[in-house]
C-alpha cells in the first residue's frame, strides 16, 4: 500500500492551506471498480446506522470520481450536496452517512442553531450565525458535533482500537484538519492495522495511512435509528 512521504505530505499541507476554504481535503480522482451492496443486511432493511453499513458505504465511495473544489457553493437544505463530481474529505463522510439515511447537514445545522457558541469559529470563516451550506463540511465542526453527541473515543497507538465504521481526524499543521473512515480491510504490512477510506490529494481512496499523520480525534457515531430520513443525491 502506498505511503505518504514527507515531501508529499508537505505538498498536501500547502495545497490544503491554499485551497482549504472548507477545512477539508481532496483533489484528483479515483475509481476502484468495486461496488458494495448495502441492501442485503438486516440492519439496512431496518434503517439502522451500524459500523458494518458505514464501512461498506465508505468502500462504495471508491466507485466515484471526485475532484477537489473548496469553493463556497450554495446547496439545498436538508439533504443538500455539492455536485457529485467534486468534494473534500468531509464530503466522503457526509455522503457515506447519507447512504445510511443519516443527514449530517441537518443534524449539524440543528445543533449549531441551538448551540452556536459551542462550535469553533475560526477567524477566516467570519461567521456570526450558522450556515447550512458549509458548516457540516468543516472538519472542526464535525469534531465538535461528534463530541457533543458522545461519540468521542480515546486516541490510541494500538491499531486494534480502531474498528470498521470509526471516524479518525488528523492534524495537518496549523488549523488544517483531515477526516477519514476506518473500513473492514486490513493493511498488508500489518494485519492488525485497518485501512482508511478518505479523500486527500488524489480523490477518494483506500489507504494504509492511519498512523502516518498526527491523529487529533477518534469518533464512533451511530444514531439509534435513521428511519424516516431521506437519502440525498448530489445536485
Amino acid at each position: 500500500m502506498r505511503s505518504l512521504s514527507g515531501v508529499s505530505l508537505a505538498m498536501l499541507v500547502v495545497s490544503t492551506v491554499v485551497l482549504g476554504n472548507i477545512s477539508g481535503c481532496s483533489t484528483q480522482s479515483s475509481d476502484s471498480g468495486h461496488s458494495f451492496n448495502m441492501k442485503r443486511s438486516p440492519s439496512a432493511k431496518q434503517g439502522l446506522a451500524t459500523p458494518e453499513r458505514l464501512s461498506y458505504a465508505a468502500l462504495d465511495r471508491l466507485r466515484h470520481r471526485v475532484v477537489y473544489d473548496g469553493r463556497y457553493i450554495p446547496i439545498g437544505y436538508p439533504n443538500g450536496d455539492v455536485p457529485q463530481n467534486v468534494g473534500v474529505c468531509t464530503d466522503t463522510v457526509i455522503r457515506s452517512y447519507r447512504k445510511l439515511g443519516v443527514d449530517l447537514q441537518r443534524l449539524v445545522h440543528e445543533d449549531m442553531s441551538r448551540n452556536f457558541y459551542s462550535y469553533p469559529n475560526l477567524p477566516k470563516w467570519g461567521l456570526n450565525a450558522p450556515d447550512p451550506n458549509i458548516d457540516h463540511r468543516r472538519v472542526h465542526n464535525l469534531k465538535a458535533f461528534f463530541t457533543r453527541h458522545g461519540a468521542r473515543v480515546p486516541v490510541s497507538a494500538n491499531p486494534r482500537d480502531y474498528r470498521p465504521g470509526d471516524l479518525v481526524t488528523w492534524n495537518l499543521g496549523g488549523d488544517q484538519e483531515h477526516i477519514g473512515i476506518i473500513v473492514d480491510r486490513k493493511s498488508t504490512a500489518d494485519p492488525d492495522r485497518p485501512l482508511v477510506v478518505h479523500n486527500i490529494a488524489e480523490g477518494e481512496k483506500i489507504e494504509d495511512v492511519l498512523f502516518q499523520m498526527p491523529i487529533s480525534g477518534h469518533y464512533r457515531y451511530f444514531p439509534r435509528s435513521s428511519r424516516g430520513m431521506k437519502y440525498a443525491s448530489a445536485r
